[in-house]
């Protein structure tokens, strides 16, 4: 076994984990986990163990690196460029940001009345919650670094056509005014030394886990009944690869949900085990992501329903070409 298949396989898939888990559910609880019940027990205590700690882990890690990123530190960044330029810096800067749409909007609202070009604050706005550090050492543990790469790709690809599509609409009058109080991410970190980066990054860790660990055994709890209690050929009849339309079905599924990538894994997981096709699964996870109705819902508060449209219609034709690009060539890269 190479390091890297290592490193994937053991590190960031803990297949270790998994034979623990095993070993405990079948000679312990004397339940054989090619059963329902034992597969669902089996499922749910390795994906919930395996989700928090990689959880604590790259959060700790992205906290720290975020506290060099400040919300006014990312402005000044993000003044320097405009255009394609602005877009591609700013989605990039997306990848070390909060984990939720719902965390990125105040950080939206912050660069939008800071004045920063509309293109650029959208293209940071669609990276932030669906590509970051976290998604791909995530993704790399559960569908292999190939995939997790490509994803990531095709995200930051979205991300700055996006923002570049909505820069050449010249919509700066759909923006609203918002006036309200929202918090202002990072802002303190500025001027930290290492050991109040790694304090903050701490604290961030326990906050952040405190907010999505129900989100994350709501995942894990129905991942566990897809994986164990629905019939594979129900769930293939509606997102198999002979229903043509299931990557735009899967898009639209994720939208109603509210969860970050730690929440979403477990049932795409469980999507992808019970044969659903990996472009099918991602767009799934790209819609949960980066679409949520909650989130709508907030950024109708700041953007007006014709450009809130448009960002819906490009975010969601762009996960539907990715949805359909990974079924294309996915097999290819497993």
């Amino acid at each position: 076994m190479g390091i890297f298949t290592f490193f994937t396989d053991q590190i960031l898939g803990m297949k270790w984990l998994s034979d623990l888990i095993t070993l405990f559910v079948e000679n312990l609880l004397g339940l054989n986990v090619a059963s329902r019940l034992g597969g669902s027990i089996q499922f749910f205590i390795y994906d919930t163990i395996k989700i928090f700690l990689l959880l604590s882990v790259l959060i700790f890690f992205i906290s720290y690196i975020q506290s060099y990123f400040p919300p006014e530190r990312t402005k000044k960044i993000l003044t320097k460029f405009k255009g394609i330029s602005g877009a591609t810096v700013s989605a990039l800067l997306g990848t070390v940001t909060p984990f939720c749409s719902c965390s990125s909007i105040p950080i939206f609202i912050g660069f939008s009345n800071a004045g920063l070009p509309l293109g650029v604050t959208f293209s940071f706005l669609i990276s932030s919650p669906m590509v970051d550090l976290a998604s791909l050492l995530l993704l790399a543990g559960f569908f292999g670094m190939n995939i997790s790469i490509l994803y990531v790709v095709l995200g930051l690809i979205i991300a700055i056509a996006g923002g570049t599509i909505i820069s050449k609409l010249n919509m700066e009058s759909e923006i609203r005014t918002y006036n309200e109080k929202t918090r202002d991410l990072y802002s303190e970190s500025e001027n930290f030394n290492q050991k109040q980066r790694l304090d903050y990054a701490l604290n961030d860790t326990k906050i952040i886990v405190k907010n999505v660990y129900k989100y994350v055994l709501i995942g894990v709890g129905i991942g566990s009944l897809i994986h164990n209690w629905i019939p594979q050929e129900a769930i293939l009849a509606v997102l198999g690869n002979d229903n043509p339309f299931s990557v735009i079905i899967a898009a639209v599924i994720g939208i109603p949900m509210y969860a970050d990538i730690f929440g979403t894994i477990p049932i795409a997981e469980a999507l992808f085990m019970a044969g659903v096709p990996i472009g099918t699964v991602l767009a799934f996870m790209m819609s949960v992501t980066a679409l949520s109705l909650p989130s709508m819902i907030m950024l109708s508060k700041v953007v007006k329903p014709k450009l809130l449209a448009i960002f819906i219609g490009i975010v969601t034709i762009g996960i539907v070409i990715t949805g359909y690009l990974f079924n294309a060539i996915g097999p290819f890269l497993m």
